[in-house]
């Protein structure tokens, strides 16, 4: 595996902003999971709820009805192929775990469900915390102003991980998200502040980030999320060079080639 971890978008739901409905079945899944594995992803993330704005609320069990299955899959035809899981909730982690998954990505570190640290104690898989400037997991529309983007970024993800290793998680399992988007503010200069600054997070522990067609990045012309690839992989490139270890992304073949 080289420095830099390249972890593949699965979204197996109807409506994530980019690629939603194209693989929420079994078939076209595995079929993404193998072409995202041929291209170079160190790690395909299968996620089963959508949190940008405007989207629906499931249940733990609708979650897991979209996802575990996938993984088993996956997981039967690549058997070496490591698996990571986007879910807030703690019985999907567990299940997901068991299915093969060794990394849970949580947007809402911890916040969402109370269980979920324990889960995670209790597996030894690796764990993403990410920072929201939202309480729930539901990303909201709104232009979010900071004195200092990243020093609150720092300030909630050192409390983050302190109430983490106190519930039993090791600080080397502990890897950190800043958010990227809608996730810190409507206004996108705050993302491109924060991959500017990323180094200044690196001492807590390894840094995730996925600028992958986000909002942010749509420019004056406000392009689709189809049309912003280059953009991406200016973002993803500039992310590592400023310290980023894990790269998470829509575009496998093109973020391993431009970075």
């Amino acid at each position: 595996m080289s420095t830099i971890t390249i972890v593949g978008v699965l979204n197996v739901t109807p409506d994530s902003y980019y690629d939603g409905g194209k693989f929420d079945h079994l078939e076209s899944a595995v079929k993404r999971a193998g072409e995202m594995i041929q291209q170079g992803a160190d790690i395909i993330e299968i996620g089963g709820e959508s949190t940008g704005p405007g989207s629906s609320d499931i249940s733990p069990q609708e979650e897991i009805n979209r996802t575990i299955e996938i993984i088993e899959a996956i997981k039967s035809t690549y058997p070496d192929q490591k698996l990571s899981i986007d879910t807030y909730k703690s019985e999907v982690a567990s299940k997901a775990i068991k299915a093969g998954a060794i990394m849970i990505n949580d947007v809402t570190a911890g916040r969402g469900d109370p269980k979920m640290f324990s889960v995670v104690a209790e597996s030894n898989v690796d764990y993403v915390l990410m920072y929201s400037k939202d309480p729930t997991a539901r990303t909201t529309i709104e232009e979010r102003e900071y004195d200092d983007v990243i020093e609150t970024i720092n300030i909630f993800l050192s409390e983050r991980i302190n109430e983490a290793k106190a519930a039993g998680i090791h600080q080397s399992h502990i890897i950190i998200d800043p958010g990227m988007g809608h996730f810190v503010s409507a206004k996108p200069e705050y993302s491109f502040e924060i991959i500017d600054r990323l180094s200044e997070l690196t001492p807590i522990a390894p840094v995730f980030i996925s600028p992958s067609r986000k909002s942010f990045l749509a420019g004056p012309e406000n392009l689709p999320p189809s049309e912003r690839l280059p953009a991406t992989i200016k973002a993803s490139a500039d992310a590592v060079s400023n310290g980023a270890r894990y790269i998470r992304t829509h575009d496998v073949a093109e973020i391993r080639a431009g970075i």
